[in-house]
């Protein structure tokens, strides 16, 4: 998303919100229409009408029998009404929320995953995305239910000013001291309210991560046994003040506005009409107390409605500047989207090419020209110092990112051109960062893959095999169906990192692809774990093109070519042996780790004699 942002027209929002609960659930649309006009029609009638009449009928001495009629009749109407209200929010509008709020999510979640990867880490993306999200459904039944407040509050506003005028011209004067008060006054503190909450949003997000961070168990250690708690609080009070300064820059402003809108929409309408009104009557006699009644209950409908009416316009405002950000995600064009269609790569692998390939991210070069080519059904390795650019080279090859030059080829073409699901289909991967979710072993190993059920079982139970942590899991209580974390579940399984890793190890070897990319596989694993694992790697994957990346290069010298990358660049290529004859930068390199490794050993063999 852009960085340059505009001034969002409430108007165009309003009705883009309007067109999408119409796409959603159009039946709910009608409900919000109808009530809202006859809502604003009851008091239009009570006002404009009944009292009227029913002064009138008093002053003219009509038959009782005939008021108690048309009190009848009314009271009738007004029971239907409230009976209609009553179902509308015992039945229909709690049925209209879950559908929005079902199709809604639906919409968002596809949108959220089809964007890519790069948006997540912008955060002026990800606060857009994170606001569309919040309260999504509620908020656009609320949007449109204010657009028919605006459109019948307006009509019933002009009703209520004629038969204001009707009954007395001045007294029309009244009605723009609501008007003034709550469009003008209560629409400049909505403003106000926007302003403090967007300077409140970075402290805001500083307090919630910190909450999060307090009963999350991934930081429970940490909390416990070192000082982090302090740096914690410091910035926890830090977040705290920001919020009460960003209050107190806005506060007497705010109650100002507030004091002028309160005052405007009722005390000056209110008592100034009833003033107006008993000054007719008792001192220049121009109008009966009957008119006097009359004015009374116009003056208490009409203020209503009007604060009705600029409610909504206000509300719309507020909306409005909410929407933006709904729409803006929406419509986001994606760069990398997740559902683009292309040729169908195929099955079989000849080659992939790294072609003069640069990236940066933010402006930070991580690749310079970089160029590989691997051929099918082969290993190879990729080494070097963090930072390097090696699990930047796997999220281009996956199409996470896209190349800033360059272009990375498979099977000779391009692979933008391809179907990015069936693309991307070819590629089963193990990242060292990769999640556990709160689901069974077996779901977190097949990962919702398309396998029969009859063949689930045996499928997950050969990968944790492979990976080296099959034993493990049968010994928990319920073998492969065990929970893993206990986010839901108390009896759930919580594994060492090791043995986390070998399952997000397993799901590369669950699935049926040509490539198999294991991104630092062993980085939690001892060296004998380590020995094992690369030899299950190399044994299962005898008939993929297997490409991993790891820091150890005692782990790569099966690997049939290996590139050494130093600042985002080849810097040496070849197999371990012709660069150890090479005696450059991967032979110091392995030398070092070699003569760190047996120096280890040492060590403990004297702690394990001492």
């Amino acid at each position: 998303m852009s960085s340059k942002s505009k001034k969002p027209n409430s108007i165009k929002n309003n009705w883009y919100a309007l067109k999408l609960l119409w796409k959603i659930y159009p039946r709910v649309i009608f409900h919000i229409a109808f009530h809202t006009l006859i809502d604003y029609g009851e008091w239009l009638f009570y006002s404009a009408f009944f009292m009227r009449y029913v002064i009138n009928a008093l002053q003219e001495g009509r038959a009782f029998s005939t008021l108690m009629i048309f009190i009848g009749i009314c009271i009738a109407v007004f029971a239907s009404k409230t009976l209609y209200t009553d179902y509308l929010n015992g039945t229909v509008f709690p049925i209209a929320n879950a559908e929005v709020n079902k199709k809604l999510y639906q919409i968002l979640f596809k949108k959220s995953r089809n964007v890519e990867l790069e948006c997540f880490e912008n955060a002026e993306f990800y606060d857009k995305y994170t606001l569309a999200m919040k309260n999504a459904d509620t908020r656009l039944v609320q949007t449109v239910e204010k657009i028919f407040g605006v459109i019948f509050g307006a009509a019933a506003s002009v009703c209520a000013f004629i038969f204001m005028f009707q009954v007395d011209k001045l007294s029309v004067a009244f009605i723009l001291l609501p008007i003034i008060g709550n469009f003008w006054f209560r629409r400049l503190n909505s403003h106000i309210d926007y302003k403090r909450q967007k300077d409140m949003a970075v402290h805001n997000r500083r307090i919630d991560y910190i909450n999060r961070v307090m009963y999350l168990k991934e930081y429970a250690k940490e909390l416990r046994l070192t000082k982090v708690f302090r740096l914690l609080r410091h910035q926890y009070r830090d977040a705290i003040t920001g919020v009460a300064d960003v209050t107190k820059k806005y506060v007497w402003k705010s109650v100002l506005l507030h004091w002028l809108y309160v005052e405007f929409t009722f005390t000056f309408i209110f008592e100034g009409l009833l003033i107006y009104g008993a000054f007719r009557n008792l001192v220049s006699h121009t109008i009966s107390l009957a008119q006097l009644a009359v004015i009374t209950s116009m003056m208490v409908s009409t203020t209503w409605i009007l604060i009705g009416f600029t409610d909504s316009v206000t509300e719309c405002f507020k909306n409005g500047l909410f929407v933006e950000y709904l729409k803006t995600f929406l419509e986001y064009k994606e760069k990398i989207p997740e559902d683009y269609d292309g040729a169908d790569p195929g099955r079989e692998i000849q080659s992939i090419e790294f072609r003069n390939v640069s990236f940066a991210y933010k402006d930070i070069p991580v690749l310079e020209n970089l160029n590989m080519k691997l051929e099918g059904k082969k290993t190879y390795a990729l080494v070097g110092h963090n930072g390097a650019g090696k699990s930047t080279i796997i999220k281009l090859l996956l199409r996470l990112y896209d190349p800033t030059k360059g272009e990375i080829l498979l099977n000779g073409r391009n692979i933008k051109e391809y179907n990015l699901q069936k693309y991307r289909a070819l590629f089963a991967t193990a990242f060292q960062d990769n999640r556990m979710f709160s689901m069974s072993v077996a779901d977190n190993v097949v990962l919702g893959e398309n396998i029969p059920p009859e063949q689930k079982r045996t499928v997950v139970e050969d990968a944790l095999k492979l990976s080296g942590v099959y034993d493990k899991v049968m010994s928990l209580p319920k073998g492969i169906d065990t929970t893993l974390t206990r986010e839901f579940d108390d009896e759930g399984a919580v594994l060492s990192g090791g043995e986390f890793q070998k399952i997000v190890v397993a799901r590369a070897f669950a699935r049926n692809c040509p490539v198999k990319v294991f991104d630092e596989p062993s980085s939690a694993l001892d060296p004998i774990a380590e020995y094992k694992l690369f030899d299950n790697i190399l044994k299962a994957c005898r008939e993929n093109t297997l490409l991993f990346i790891s820091h150890r290069l005692s782990s790569v010298q099966n690997a049939d070519y290996v590139f050494l990358l130093e600042k985002g660049m080849v810097i040496e290529e070849g197999t371990h042996k012709s660069l150890m004859k090479k005696k450059g930068a991967y032979a110091d390199m392995y030398n070092k780790q070699a003569e760190n490794y047996l120096a280890d050993s040492a060590k403990q063999k004297e702690g394990i004699w001492a």
